[in-house]
């Protein structure tokens, strides 16, 4: 891709993607993430109806009459997004692939993050850790976050999202709202999940295509693995086949789900087909 092009598309992202989080999210991100933390504010002389267990002793102590710590929410918050750029993001049977989709979803919420004030990091995964952008503020890193999603090429086209959970945990230290975007075709991921959705507020998009879940009837054709790149060929006139092809995907989207479920984080199904506006504006004000 040229320099002109990528810019191109970049601007084309940023014009599209900053106006929804103007216009349509304005309000939503901030409303259904605040208070995530509390920061030391000041000290204070009690006052009856004070909650006891705020007593800062070792003032009481010194002046000899009660004194209570007061705490307000902690305003900057980081948001660290976490995408999948494997082999079968490069799937798409109506006008984008998902990976398009969740590029805008990304940059949807990095503007969101950016009006808030918030920092914004990124961390793009296959079956390992392909590029890792610390978190910061300003618009000049969230455009340079956009061209990386844009254009990055992956190392590697398979999938393991309990590599990139792991290095999340490893990396952050303090709490960050967390989504992880991906098609979630992946089922090594339940241990890492549970130490990342205790440290963190966690939130699982996953992003498909309708079609993925049904085999079509059309005889006997060529297929290829997009994370592996194998060809097999596959009887698609079976329905023992196409039953089973249907049962291995409905277990992947299962598996997100319940474990998501499990250990407190938040799910979003977006199928290319639907309006993922409408569904991160529906999760937003769920959370509310």
């Amino acid at each position: 891709m040229s320099t002109s092009t990528l810019l191109k598309k970049v601007r084309k992202i940023e014009i599209k993607t900053k106006g929804l989080s103007n216009h349509i999210f304005a309000g939503e991100y901030n409303t259904a993430f605040k208070g995530k933390g509390m920061a030391f504010s000041e000290v204070r002389e009690y006052q009856p109806g004070d909650d006891i267990r705020t007593i800062d002793w070792n003032v009481t102590a010194r002046y000899n009459e009660p004194f209570v710590k007061v705490f307000e929410e902690e305003r900057e918050l980081t948001l660290m997004l976490l995408v999948d750029v494997s082999g079968s993001e490069f799937f798409g049977t109506g006008k984008q692939f998902k990976r398009e989709v969740l590029t805008e979803i990304a940059a949807t919420l990095s503007f969101s993050a950016l009006q808030n004030n918030d920092k914004v990091g990124l961390l793009l995964f296959s079956d390992q850790v392909e590029l890792f952008i610390p978190p910061k503020k300003g618009r000049t890193h969230i455009l340079r976050i956009i061209r990386e999603l844009l254009e990055f090429h992956p190392q590697s086209k398979r999938t393991n999202i309990g590599k990139a959970l792991e290095f999340l945990s490893g990396i952050l230290k303090k709490k960050a709202i967390v989504f992880l975007l991906s098609d979630f075709i992946d089922d090594s991921y339940e241990k890492t999940l549970r130490i990342a959705a205790n440290k963190h507020d966690l939130t699982g998009i996953r992003v498909y295509d309708k079609r993925e879940g049904e085999m079509p009837n059309i005889g006997l054709v060529p297929m290829i693995d997009s994370e592996t790149q194998k060809i097999q060929w596959i009887n698609t006139s079976s329905k023992a086949v196409r039953d089973i092809y249907h049962t291995s995907f409905q277990k992947h989207v299962d598996t997100f789900e319940n474990l998501f479920r499990k250990n407190g984080a938040g799910t979003l199904h977006c199928s290319l087909e639907e309006s993922y506006v409408k569904k991160l504006l529906g999760y937003f004000k769920a959370r509310i």
